[in-house]
């Protein structure tokens, strides 16, 4: 039996770990904020989830420690301000451990909504004020500096007056002048945000971006001393660098990370909150934060948006801890005889199964030998007898993909074969 304690050291050499110092940031606990119910569900592939499966959605959200969720946009119109309403009731009578904001445009119509909803329902109700900052999109609206200053202290002035806080959200910040960037953070910072978000709107940032752009940003607060602005990230998926600019991003200086469910969002997503977390937790940054409910959160995520997961999505994939190749399954069969789980669990795994409520599946298939044949029988109670073995290898290694249950099942029927002891568990 392998010593958990030591096993990490002694059978994983770990380079993720070298020349590491302790935490990624010295600014912990990390704070996470949901987008899944504003920038999410702006996916053309998304359903807009009724309001039973977005009040579970938000349940779900607390249970795994989300500490912000964006319920919507309620300038949007009627069925937003009414979902908006709902959340926020929830969050207040159901006393959940998660803070809510809303999203709103640079208009004051957008932040009276919120402050509509705020007033009504009685909570304090975090304000997300949004405007586009880089020069293409300038120069598209026919903006200039001095109107982007006007809206967005008109914006902000409203939401201070009424004690709702303010995150000042620039728009394609990674994208943007660092003179016209400064100028927006200051007229925000002096109305009264309490936090600046920085936004890789269409997914363009790389690491080194996200490390000048932090630098930068947090330069510059220091610079007007006032070291109580937070500063949140808020990364797309365009070139496939959304989860691993967020995780740079907290090493970089952002104390609040922004992403959604399964990265649903516009054109390819926004960042995989839940591969995020999956990361951090295995990186020793989360180590009190429970994510057994990770995985049912990100399956209401794909129910609730009509969008399944893909076979190979990362622990929620039905792939994710799944092989039918006869050189991986041996090993994983290996580890097991040895009795120990934990073994099993990372002998061709990355990412242990038992950590977040799955196990390794050993499945049947055109590259499986015996041993996959063998262990599928014994964990479901079955005698592998040698003829029946040698059949099912055979119907295998006759096609080109997995066999199914079924089809498996058939075969047991013509042999006539029923379960004689008790299948086995991992554990």
């Amino acid at each position: 039996m392998v010593d958990q304690a030591a096993s990490d050291a002694e059978l994983i050499y770990d380079w993720n770990s070298v020349e590491k110092a302790t935490t990624l940031s010295p600014k912990r606990p990390y704070l996470f904020m949901d987008e899944t119910l504003r920038d999410g569900i702006q996916s053309p592939s998304v359903v807009d989830p009724s309001i039973e499966d977005k009040i579970r959605f938000v349940e779900l959200s607390a249970d795994i420690g989300i500490h912000h969720i964006d319920i919507g946009l309620p300038g949007a119109g009627p069925r937003a301000v009414e979902d908006c309403t709902i959340l926020a009731e929830l969050v207040r009578d159901s006393k959940l451990d998660i803070k809510i904001c809303c999203a709103a445009r640079t208009h004051v119509n957008d932040v009276q909504a919120i402050i509509d909803i705020s007033q009504k329902v009685g909570i304090e109700i975090e304000v997300m004020a949004f405007i586009g900052s880089s020069p293409i999109r300038a120069y598209a609206e026919n903006w200039n500096l001095e109107l982007m200053l006007k809206r967005s202290a008109e914006a902000i002035d409203l939401a201070a007056r009424n004690n709702l806080p303010v995150s000042y959200v620039t728009e394609d910040t990674t994208r943007s002048k660092p003179d016209v960037l400064a100028s927006l953070f200051r007229n925000a910072i002096e109305h009264g945000a309490h936090r600046l978000c920085l936004c890789d709107t269409v997914g363009h940032v790389t690491p080194d971006g996200v490390r000048n752009l932090i630098k930068f940003t947090r330069n510059f607060i220091n610079g007007m001393g006032r070291n109580d602005i937070g500063v949140d990230w808020h990364g797309h998926n365009d070139r496939g660098l959304g989860v691993v600019n967020s995780i740079f991003a907290i090493e970089y200086g952002a104390d609040r990370i922004h992403g959604t469910a399964l990265g649903l969002g516009e054109r390819v997503g926004n960042a995989a909150l839940d591969q995020i977390l999956l990361n951090l937790k295995l990186l020793g940054e989360l180590d009190e934060q429970d994510l057994s409910k990770l995985l049912l959160w990100c399956q209401h995520a794909s129910q609730m948006s009509h969008v399944p997961i893909p076979p190979q999505y990362p622990l929620a994939g039905s792939d994710a801890f799944r092989t039918a190749t006869g050189v991986h399954a041996a090993a994983i069969i290996k580890a097991e005889k040895k009795g120990d789980a934990w073994l099993a669990d990372r002998i061709y795994s990355g990412v242990p199964a038992g950590m977040f409520g799955k196990e390794q599946e050993i499945e049947i298939g055109h590259y499986s030998g015996e041993s996959n044949v063998i262990y599928w029988l014994s964990r479901r109670g079955y005698q592998a007898e040698p003829e029946l073995v040698k059949a099912l290898l055979g119907a295998a290694k006759r096609g080109n993909r997995v066999l199914t249950t079924d089809e498996i099942r058939h075969i047991l029927k013509d042999h006539d074969v029923h379960p004689s002891v008790p299948p086995t568990t991992l554990s």
